[in-house]
This record gives C-alpha cells, sequence and structure tokens, in this order.
C-alpha cells in the first residue's frame, strides 16, 4: 500500500471554501491526518492531506482534482507518493 501526500491551492478563496474542500477530501478518501511509527497521530498543515491505498499518483491527483473542482473552477493540485515521512512541529490529532 503507498502513501500520499496532496497539496491543493484553492485559487481567489476563502476559509470557509477551504472548509467544504475538507469535506470533499474525506469523501475521496484523504485525511488531514498522518500516523508515526509509534502509533501516534498528526495534523497535517493547512489544504495538505494523506491518502493511503493501492493506487499511482495519476490516480490520486485524479481524486484530489475531482474534490477541488466541486469547490472552485481555479486550483493548483500536487502528489508526491512517499517514501516515508520525517516532520518536526505538528500538532498532535
Amino acid at each position: 500500500m503507498a502513501s500520499f501526500t496532496t497539496r491543493v491551492e484553492l485559487h481567489d478563496a476563502d476559509w470557509s471554501d477551504y472548509d467544504l474542500l475538507h469535506k470533499k477530501m474525506a469523501v475521496q478518501g484523504f485525511s488531514r491526518v498522518i500516523t508515526s511509527d509509534d502509533g501516534k497521530r498528526y495534523q497535517l498543515p493547512p489544504a495538505e492531506y494523506n491518502f493511503d491505498g493501492s493506487a499511482s499518483r495519476a490516480d490520486v491527483l485524479a481524486k484530489a482534482k475531482t474534490a477541488a473542482a466541486q469547490v472552485k473552477t481555479s486550483y493548483a493540485v500536487i502528489v508526491t507518493e512517499s517514501a516515508g515521512r520525517t516532520w518536526s512541529g505538528l500538532d498532535a490529532a
């Protein structure tokens, strides 16, 4: 199973647009939380999402675009497939 970090920028958006985006991304299987090796859960920075599953980067991009397009017509998305993650300063979820 692969893990992906996805960032979505909604153009000309406000916080209510991002609140709606979070809901639309969740429907597509994304989470705003990542889990460390010791099982602790951490909140991702704003507009970043995690996707775990049997999917390609193109599949994950398509899912993110589907969610973003339901909120705004203009947006940017980047998907990175993870071979492992290290972080600092994230809030516990």
